[in-house]
């Protein structure tokens, strides 16, 4: 996404056995902003790509995130 001006990864933990439903649920919510999102084995059981504008875009991709049925715990790393 040329032009982007902020970079995160969002570290995604979510309740067992519902880690495609909320990746696919991401990337359909989020597909502007979003231009990775990949199951992982380990502490975190998804990790987000987010290509933004701005700290408020990002807020509002992490907010919406975070209400996602089946979402425990966010981190986001901003990246420079």
């Amino acid at each position: 996404m040329p032009g982007r001006a902020i970079v995160a990864y969002i570290l995604v933990n979510v309740d067992a056995g519902v880690e495609n439903e909320v990746r696919d649920s991401i990337l359909s919510r989020f597909s502007k902003s979003v231009s990775e999102a990949r199951i992982t084995y380990g502490e975190y059981d998804i990790v987000v790509k987010v290509e933004v504008d701005s700290m408020s875009t990002l807020e509002k991709v992490v907010t919406g995130i975070r209400s996602i049925e089946g979402v425990r715990r966010t981190v986001t790393l901003i990246a420079v």
